[in-house]
C-alpha cells in the first residue's frame, strides 16, 4: 500500500484506502497522502475522485466499500 508499483490490483486497492482514509477521518490531504508513502495531496484527491467515480458505475464495488465501511465503524 505504502510502495510506488503501479500494478492495477495494488492501485485500485491504494485507491480505495485513500478513499476510505478521506471519508472516514478528518485527516488533512497532505497527511493521508504522507501516510501512504509519501504521495502528495493531489494524489489523494485524484483517488477519492476516481473511486467516488467508480462506485457511480459500478454496483459490485459500492457494496465492497459499504461493506469495509460497516467493519471499520
Amino acid at each position: 500500500m505504502k510502495g510506488s508499483r503501479r500494478l492495477q490490483n495494488i492501485v485500485l486497492a491504494r485507491q480505495v484506502a485513500m478513499y476510505l482514509s478521506r471519508e472516514l477521518t478528518d485527516n488533512s490531504l497532505p497527511k493521508i497522502g504522507k501516510e501512504f508513502g509519501g504521495k502528495d495531496h493531489t494524489t489523494v484527491i485524484h483517488a477519492h475522485a476516481k473511486i467516488k467515480s467508480l462506485i457511480d458505475e459500478d454496483d459490485n464495488l459500492r457494496l465492497e466499500i459499504e461493506s469495509i465501511k460497516k467493519k471499520i465503524k
